[in-house]
């Protein structure tokens, strides 16, 4: 069930009346529940079971991390000594964080299986791309990663200190909430039960933002990222005929792709979700306006960074340990980012770049510091504008081994980006034939398309202006209308539902 769908729209209108029909949590929980199994199960019905039966399990074992988190001598003998009680209670968390180290494992030893058993399987086997061998393939279920992840963050809240819930319902009405499901925003239990107790019939602003949203996602992912999607598809399928021009506006096409299409794909679960009276954090801040790769990293996929910065950065030691321990942290941190994207060497080399790049970050923060002129450089116009176009340059480059993460491909297109022809044939079928438009044209597309990036960022947070609702209740038949009359035939798969 696509989300810009008219199935999807029939099936959240259907939703939505039987829960509000309902007066008691518990119903409409059971309603949540359901319509959410009912979602997955329009795309990946055999891994139902494996999902149920992984939120009881993580249900669980919340419950026995939660359970006592600390005994005290009231609930032992009252003659126990204070040396005594000490060792009681010291045994007690250690057995806790067993259980903690427990749930972890088993939650990454899933999720490692099955995204990197296939790999791995012809890594060791020599099976070749080509081989008649190559028939074995484990398909992950969609949205694993997000799904472990959301699991993982419940264990370790728990262990800090969280309420681990008795409610098996809520937490798994939570786990398998349709609308984040699948790709996010990662969203943590105690932040979504605390909406479940105070539900209440959204204003008709709410609704209206709510709309507008998912008329807004549509358009986002509909219009723009799918159209994107075609030219990109169309140069990195045909490396050896495309020149060092197409790769380069085929790089910079993907890097805004991505981008509307992962946030398209958030805002309309954003508004699926405030139209059930839950509000899912943001997972966007116009990350292509930051002016240092810490600053895009707090700005992009929000709450993967989020996830990252509590259960992996600070545990590791963040920055309290010195610059060379911070700055090996910083590196980790994106390594794991990387391997967390996929088993390609290329989302390791992605990783790796996002690592050194935040280290270098970091030490040039440092040497600002010591030097005077240079801390006033980075903050005058003409040096906030090379950080930017330092970081954005980075960021798209990078996106090439995201994009690519065979490294024979994408290290064919970095050593093709200055000075290589393209075929002459190239040309007339992708430009002509498929796009109908120019190189230069496509290029000017591209440089429109940033300019009203930055004229919605100016508004928005430079100059504090938005919608009011009545407006934004206006733009949405707009929206749908221009996403069924301009939409490319055959929508591309969303990106992030690989992950």
């Amino acid at each position: 069930m696509n989300f810009i769908s008219i199935f999807y729209g029939l099936f959240l209108l259907s939703v939505l009346g039987i829960y509000w029909s309902l007066a008691q949590q518990k119903l409409r929980l059971w309603t949540l529940l359901i319509a959410s199994l009912v979602f997955y199960a329009s795309l990946h019905l055999q891994y139902i079971p494996l999902l149920l039966a992984l939120t009881f399990i993580n249900f669980r074992l919340g419950l026995e991390i939660g359970k006592n988190t600390s005994p005290g001598k009231h609930s032992l003998d009252w003659r126990i000594s204070n040396e005594e009680w000490q060792f009681v209670q010291t045994d007690w968390n250690r057995r806790r964080l067993k259980v903690l180290w427990l749930g972890i494992i088993l939650n990454l030893l899933l999720l490692l299986a099955f995204k990197y058993i296939t790999p791995f399987y012809k890594f060791v086997f020599h099976v070749q791309t080509n081989s008649p061998d190559n028939s074995f393939k484990l398909i992950a279920p969609l949205g694993i990663s997000f799904f472990t992840f959301e699991c993982i963050a419940y264990l370790i809240d728990v262990y800090r200190g969280a309420p681990a819930t008795d409610q098996f319902l809520k937490f798994a009405a939570y786990k398998l909430f349709f609308a984040k499901l699948i790709s996010g925003p990662i969203t943590r239990y105690h932040n979504l039960a605390n909406q479940f107790n105070t539900l209440q019939l959204p204003t008709t602003s709410r609704v209206a933002e709510a709309l507008w949203l998912i008329a807004r996602g549509a358009v986002k992912k509909g219009i723009l990222a799918d159209h994107l999607g075609v030219f990109v598809d169309l140069c990195f399928g045909n490396l050896q005929r495309a020149g060092s021009t197409d790769l380069w506006l085929a790089t910079f096409a993907y890097g805004l792709q991505l981008y509307l299409d992962f946030n398209g794909y958030v805002d309309i679960a954003r508004g699926s979700a405030l139209l059930f009276g839950l509000v899912l954090p943001e997972n966007f801040d116009f990350p292509y306006f930051s002016t240092s790769i810490a600053e895009f990293w707090r700005r992009w996929h929000m709450t993967l960074g989020d996830w990252l910065r509590n259960y992996v950065y600070f545990p590791l030691g963040g920055s309290r340990q010195g610059l060379t321990r911070t700055c090996w942290n910083l590196f980790i941190v994106m390594l794991i980012a990387g391997i967390w994207h996929g088993a390609a060497l290329g989302y390791v080399v992605w990783g790796i770049f996002h690592g050194l790049a935040l280290v270098v970050h970091r030490l040039t923060d440092v040497i600002s510091d010591r030097f005077e002129k240079l801390e006033h450089f980075w903050q005058n116009p003409l040096g906030i504008f090379v950080a930017w176009l330092l970081t954005q340059l980075m960021v798209f480059t990078s996106w090439i081994w995201f994009r690519l993460p065979n490294l024979q491909d994408s290290f064919l297109v970095t050593r093709h980006l200055w000075g290589y022809p393209a075929d002459a044939q190239f040309a007339q079928k992708v430009y002509v034939e498929a796009l109908n438009m120019s190189q230069y044209q496509l290029a000017w597309v591209l440089a429109i398309l940033g300019s009203l990036m930055a004229i919605v960022y100016s508004f928005n947070r430079m100059l504090k202006l938005e919608f009011n609702w009545p407006v934004k209740l206006v733009f949405v038949p707009l929206c749908f209308y221009a996403v069924w009359l301009l939409a490319p035939e055959g929508s591309l798969p969303y990106i992030y539902f690989d992950f």
